[in-house]
C-alpha cells in the first residue's frame, strides 16, 4: 500500500510538471500572446501547485510507523512476517511528530523464530503518556522479514498467542523452562502464593540469575501447601519475588510439588 501510494503521488507530480511545461512551451512558440508570459502564468499552474502540496504529505504519512499509527495495524509488508522477541537497547526521537505525538526510533536486539540474534530497529509513533514505558531491557514482540532483518515492526496484530509462543520457544532454547513446565502453566490450576524464602546461588545463564524460592501456595479451597521453585530471572524481575510478595502460580493437583510461577515479562 505504501509503495502504491508513493508511486501514484510521484506519477501525479511528473504528469503535473510535464503538462505545465508542455503548456508553456507550446503556447509560447505558437505566439498567441505578445510576450508569452501568460503561457506560463494562469490556471495551468494549479496542477503543479497541488502536486507540490500533496507529494510531500503522501511521502511523510507513508513513512515508517506513520500508517501504523493511523490504522493500528502493521504495514502490509510486515503483517504476515515472522514473530520475534525484541529487547530494547536504546531509543530516541526522530524529530517528526503526528498530532503532537513523537515518532520514536527504537533499536532492538531481536531473537528470531529460529533462535538467531540480530540487531534491528523500528520506527513508531508513541503517545507522550507511553514514552516512560520505553526503557532499555523492555521486551516487545516484533514482526520481521527473514530476508531483511535491518528493520522490524512492533507487532500490532493483537495475537497474544503468537507472541507467547515465540517467548516460550525462546525460553526453552535458553534452558529457562521446559515443555513440561509450559504444560503445567497451560493446564494447571491458577493460584496465589506467598514468597517465604529467597536464595540466589550465584548461577547466571545468558544474563539471567538462578533463584531458589520457598512458596506457600493457597489452594482454591483455602488450604495451603509449601513448594520449592528454581527459576532463572532477568535482574529486573527479581524485585517481583522478594520475600513477602504475593505471586501467581500454576500447579497440577496430582503433583503439587511441581509449581510454575507466572511473572510479568516487563515489570
Amino acid at each position: 500500500m505504501k509503495n502504491i501510494a508513493r508511486s501514484l503521488a510521484a506519477a501525479f507530480f511528473v504528469l503535473s510538471i510535464g503538462y505545465y511545461l508542455w503548456h508553456g512551451f507550446t503556447y509560447t512558440s505558437a505566439g498567441p500572446f505578445d510576450d508569452g508570459v501568460l503561457a506560463w502564468v494562469g490556471p495551468q499552474m494549479a496542477l503543479p501547485i497541488i502536486a507540490l502540496t500533496i507529494v510531500p504529505i503522501v511521502f511523510a504519512f507513508t513513512g515508517e510507523g506513520i500508517m501504523a499509527a493511523f490504522t493500528g495495524n502493521n504495514s502490509s509488508a510486515f503483517r504476515d512476517g515472522l514473530v520475534g522477541i525484541g529487547t530494547i537497547k536504546s531509543f530516541r526521537q526522530t524529530g517528526l511528530t503526528v498530532n503532537d505525538q513523537p515518532q520514536i526510533r527504537i533499536d532492538f536486539s531481536v531473537e528470531g523464530a529460529d533462535g538467531k540474534i540480530f540487531d534491528s530497529h523500528a520506527k513508531m509513533i508513541v503517545p507522550l503518556t507511553e514514552l516512560a514505558l520505553l526503557q532499555p531491557g523492555v521486551v516487545l514482540p516484533v514482526r520481521y522479514l527473514p530476508d531483511r532483518t535491518d528493520k522490524v515492526e512492533v507487532d500490532r496484530s493483537g495475537d497474544m498467542s503468537a507472541a507467547q509462543r515465540a517467548m516460550n520457544e525462546s525460553m526453552i532454547r535458553k534452558g529457562f523452562t521446559t515443555k513440561a513446565k509450559l504444560d503445567i502453566a497451560e493446564r494447571g490450576i491458577t493460584a496465589q502464593a506467598v514468597v517465604q524464602s529467597l536464595a540466589v546461588p550465584g548461577e547466571i545463564r545468558n544474563g539471567y540469575s538462578k533463584i531458589e524460592l520457598g512458596l506457600v501456595v493457597t489452594r482454591p479451597d483455602g488450604t495451603t501447601f509449601t513448594a520449592s521453585v528454581d527459576k532463572f530471572l532477568p535482574p529486573a524481575s527479581v524485585a517481583q519475588v522478594q520475600v513477602g510478595r504475593i505471586i501467581q502460580v500454576h500447579y497440577l493437583p496430582e503433583n503439587e510439588q511441581e509449581v510454575v510461577i507466572a511473572l510479568q515479562v516487563n515489570a
